[in-house]
């Protein structure tokens, strides 16, 4: 039934539909209607509000991406929206559905360049350069409609961000809207059985295959350890994908027990991953590969058909990850030649990765200390740091969505903010962020959001006075030409203090365990600063993206 309601009214009304418990923003002038909406709302929607526009716009990427459910932010136009940008390009390359709300300046004033408040030359083309699909409402009643085509496109096939704009003067004006039930999301590709059956044949006859999934895999975990367990094969993954399969389970294993195990894989099957780990960090990452040579041969299993042409497999399956693993274990159990005895070699490999993993100080001895602490279903979010890198592989993982990573995008600064978001997501879940003193000074004023909504994510603050990545690189390899990598910081805890959170200083692995106990115990805000001495960390790279395959096959 029709009522007379505000464009901005219209907008959340049809959100709400949509299953969205929370919008993250700041209000301004040309988004008043649509926080006006909010206040109405309040029994039907939380509204967070943020210090900084990137604040919100990577609180909503961190929701996003520790539930699978859209992530909504409202923030102005003009500079409001490219103050999201860093946020925007991170869903996207991470293919997290995450949707801004924004303003434009009047109608009459729409490409005219007369300099009004928050113009930009072109916003929409500016938002569809950034996002999967971007549209601008034109008349209040045409609201409902774009908002559900906003989430069908976010949902459907690979997912990825959107943004809806709106007239200053058209979002205030009220009309005759109805607001229409929710459009479901396009069913997948149908999977081609000829492909199935190709890909069953490579597998069957497979003596050493590798599963490598990654996060379009993280609704599909059952179906792939399945496929796993049904032709013995390791399962990794680099970074989206990581917990798809447990790391306790004898089949899951880190990206550096993968790569223990590259020289003799036979057989490659990725199943929602662009599959960076062999096809760039192994082969160097200024060598460009198209078509794979073989071996292994290499399987694709994703619901981007596009990927196929990107990364040419031998075989390529278009299709649902859940959906494809479950055709191949059926296709791949009629063929009856499944190899089975990978076992041991397996463990050989974990066995040999977490030795050399133990180099890597004193990161992994902190990363230790945080995952004894840290509940299986507790969320785990990386940053751009040293302990961040190591994470990669020295920190395992045992539950899908609970590693919260920035992707391929390593967009510095992203971890705290994204980190409270998440715990708005998961609000009885335990969750760790941690950070660099350069990366947590990008959102360092969020540390007031998180104490005025009550969000307990605990801060570890790794504090080694640099941006430690170039302050190496400018050392080994710019013959000690350091320049602009050295940070005169804060005092952390009183930081912290001086907003109303927690403040702790710990200097030791061991010394973080209680505080870290105590801490998630609490479930309030906390930032906990560990000095670092500058230059003492051993670079985590030599396993990211190693020169060459320095490695030992097990036997």
């Amino acid at each position: 039934m029709a009522r007379a309601i505000s464009g901005g009214q219209a907008i959340i009304e049809s959100v709400i539909l949509h299953g969205v418990d929370t919008v993250f923003g700041l209000p301004g002038a040309q988004t008043y209607p649509i926080f006006d909406a909010l206040h109405g709302l309040g029994n039907q929607v939380r509204t967070i509000s943020c210090r900084h526009e990137q604040g919100a716009a990577y609180m909503a990427f961190g929701y996003a991406k520790s539930t699978g459910r859209p992530g909504v932010y409202c923030v102005v136009p003009g500079p409001g929206v490219l103050n999201t940008a860093a946020a925007l390009c991170t869903a996207w390359g991470c293919n997290t559905p995450v949707l801004c709300l924004t303003g434009q300046v009047p109608t009459a004033f729409l490409g005219e360049g007369r300099g009004h408040l928050h113009e930009l030359p072109d916003q929409l083309t500016t938002m569809r350069s950034l996002t999967k699909w971007a549209a601008r409402i034109e008349r209040p009643k045409d609201a409902p409609a774009l908002v559900n085509e906003a989430f069908r496109q976010m949902l459907s096939g690979c997912p990825g961000p959107a943004s809806l704009e709106m007239c200053w003067d058209t979002m205030a004006e009220s009309a005759e809207i109805e607001i229409f039930d929710p459009i479901m999301r396009d069913a997948p590709p149908a999977l081609d059985l000829d492909s199935i059956d190709s890909a069953a044949k490579l597998i069957a006859n497979a003596q050493f295959p590798m599963v490598m999934v990654g996060g379009g895999a993280q609704h599909a975990s059952a179906e792939v350890l399945a496929l796993a367990e049904l032709i013995d094969a390791p399962v990794s993954a680099f970074r989206s994908g990581r917990g798809v399969v447990s790391e306790r389970h004898p089949l899951g294993l880190s990206s550096l027990a993968a790569l223990e195990l590259w020289p003799t894989t036979d057989v490659i099957i990725g199943i929602g991953t662009r599959l960076e780990l062999p096809y760039m960090r192994w082969t160097g990452m200024m060598r460009y590969i198209q078509r794979p040579e073989t071996p292994p041969s290499l399987i694709r299993i994703d619901v981007d058909a596009q990927e196929m042409e990107r990364l040419v497999p031998h075989v390529g399956i278009v299709g649902d990850a859940a959906e494809a693993a479950t055709a191949l274990i059926d296709a791949v159990a009629r063929k009856r030649q499944i190899r089975a005895g990978n076992r041991d070699r397996i463990a050989e490999a974990k066995a040999i990765a977490r030795s050399k993993a133990e180099e890597i100080q004193p990161q992994v001895a902190y990363l230790d200390a945080i995952r004894d602490v840290l509940p299986d279903d507790g969320f785990f979010v990386e940053e751009l740091c040293q302990a961040g890198f190591a994470s990669y592989y020295a920190f395992p993982i045992f539950t899908p969505r609970t590693y919260v990573t920035a992707g391929f995008q390593g967009t510095l600064g992203f971890g705290f903010p994204s980190a409270l978001g998440v715990k708005i997501g998961n609000p009885d879940k335990a969750v760790v962020s941690i950070t660099g003193d350069g990366g947590f000074m990008f959102a360092v004023q969020e540390l007031a959001s998180a104490v005025q909504h009550g969000i307990g994510v605990v801060t570890i603050v790794f504090n080694n006075n640099a941006y430690g990545n170039v302050r190496r690189d400018q050392i080994e390899r710019l013959d000690g030409r350091v320049i602009g990598s050295k940070l005169d910081n804060p005092d952390f805890v009183k930081l912290a203090e001086s907003f109303g959170a927690a403040g702790v200083r710990v200097a030791s692995p061991d010394a973080l365990r209680p505080v870290l106990a105590r801490a998630l115990a609490d479930d309030v805000p906390i930032v906990i600063e560990v000095p670092v001495e500058p230059d003492s960390e051993v670079s985590p790279w030599r396993y990211i993206h190693p020169s060459s395959l320095q490695v030992t096959p097990p036997s």
